[in-house]
């Protein structure tokens, strides 16, 4: 339910824009692209614009919290691709693994953290913020942790396993000066930023009703993942958050109603703590449904489909993988059911949510998913577990107005 205090917190987001800099804001010149004469001919494709990179010296200093399978298989490689950001330090709680990967990415042996000395990150002027890439049990307290030690915070979703939690890091990193922004690399990523300006636009009418679907077959039993202690919950908080994220970024609307059903395998060792599947529903104030299934017992699918009133609709499948995303578009023109497949440049996801944190503390500006955003879908998760419980539809208190819980709009790429 979204609580009276976040709806009060949403008019204070601005305050918490007021944060003491790292850095001095970026001279503006420095960003403007090279030009070169274009080599195809005006009807072809437009290339996008030169990288423009910022010198390595003036770029924001992230320590990686964190060195599980997200780190070493995206976010360390994708740091080659950002423009304003570079780590400078590892935090884990394997010594030796760090020392590996600090040799591998160049970074200083000094600037190497265990969990119990990561409070000394207070003391490393190359250390402006931290990506915290945990279990989802440990988000609150090392996000509390490195406001405290004056750090900026991008932590991963879930933001963390319960919806106190979540208010205890935005209240932390607000009492510390320092900005917290959620890593939801799917609001920054091209194809469904395109996707949420065609409903927004109402490019093919009225959007009345989504689908969206995003399951997996996960393997070990003894992974933290299946351990509802470190991970809150099972498929719903972990991948059925994209689900239920990406329709609300969508829309810019918040559910007012929901029903949830949970589902797991009678004797499947892999759930006998968390859910297997959830199946839920949720109605918006403008009357769109959204019907939306995940689930950790079936074959990978990621995809959404908005249809509209006009002679078409429009998705993505995949839709949350971390690369090759795929547009779909299906069209009445005439006698004839036309469907396409529109494909922008592809950009890496998770560079790109970087940069934007990145900017944000730069120019001293809010982020577009800040804590708010990540707490407001902890609120709905719940209500959809209650209604599971409760075998009974959870009403939702009413946002006030559109992108209620998210900063300025990004600019584009």
């Amino acid at each position: 339910m979204i609580a009276a205090t976040i709806l009060a917190e949403l008019s204070t987001l601005s305050a918490s824009g007021q944060q003491v800099q790292t850095k001095m804001p970026v001279d503006p010149n420095e960003l403007k692209p090279i030009e070169l004469s274009p080599l195809d001919a005006p009807t072809e494709k437009k290339s996008g614009p030169l990288p423009t990179p910022l010198s390595p010296a003036k770029r924001i200093r992230y320590a990686l919290v964190g060195l599980g399978h997200l780190t070493l298989e995206e976010l360390l490689p994708a740091f080659a691709s950002c423009k304003y950001s570079k780590v400078t330090a590892l935090v884990s709680g394997d010594a030796a693994k760090a020392a590996k990967v600090a040799g591998q990415y160049g970074i200083d042996p000094k600037n190497i953290y265990n969990y119990q000395n990561y409070d000394n990150i207070r003391n490393n002027p190359e250390i402006d913020a931290v990506y915290i890439v945990l279990p989802n049990s440990m988000h609150a307290e090392f996000t509390i942790r490195a406001a405290k030690a004056g750090k900026h915070v991008l932590c991963e979703k879930p933001m963390a396993n319960s919806s106190k939690e979540a208010r205890e890091m935005i209240d932390a990193c607000k009492a510390a000066g320092k900005k917290l922004m959620i890593a939801y690399r799917i609001q920054y990523e091209p194809h469904n930023r395109l996707a949420k300006k065609w409903t927004r636009e109402k490019k093919y009418g009225t959007v009345k009703i989504i689908e969206a679907v995003n399951t997996q077959n996960i393997g070990d039993p003894a992974q933290w993942r299946l351990n509802k202690k470190l991970a809150g919950g099972g498929a719903l908080p972990d991948i059925g958050i994209y689900c239920l994220n990406t329709i609300r970024f969508l829309l810019g609307e918040e559910p007012v109603e929901v029903q949830g059903s949970v589902y797991s395998s009678p004797g499947d060792p892999r759930f006998k703590e968390v859910e297997e599947a959830v199946l839920w529903q949720m109605k918006f104030p403008s009357g769109v449904q959204a019907n939306c299934t995940t689930s950790y017992g079936v074959h990978q699918a990621r995809r959404y489909r908005c249809y509209a009133d006009q002679g078409g609709w429009f998705g993505l499948d995949p839709a949350f993988a971390y690369e090759r995303l795929q547009m779909e578009v299906s069209q009445a023109q005439d006698k004839m059911e036309v469907k396409q497949s529109p494909s922008l440049t592809e950009e890496n996801q998770f560079a790109l949510e970087i940069d934007h944190f990145s900017d944000c503390i730069m120019q001293n500006k809010q982020p577009y998913t800040p804590g708010e955003e990540g707490l407001q879908d902890h609120l709905i998760i719940e209500a959809i577990y209650e209604s599971a419980r409760a075998g009974r539809p959870v009403k939702l208190e009413k946002a006030t107005r559109l992108d209620a819980t998210r900063g300025p709009e990004p600019k584009e790429s």
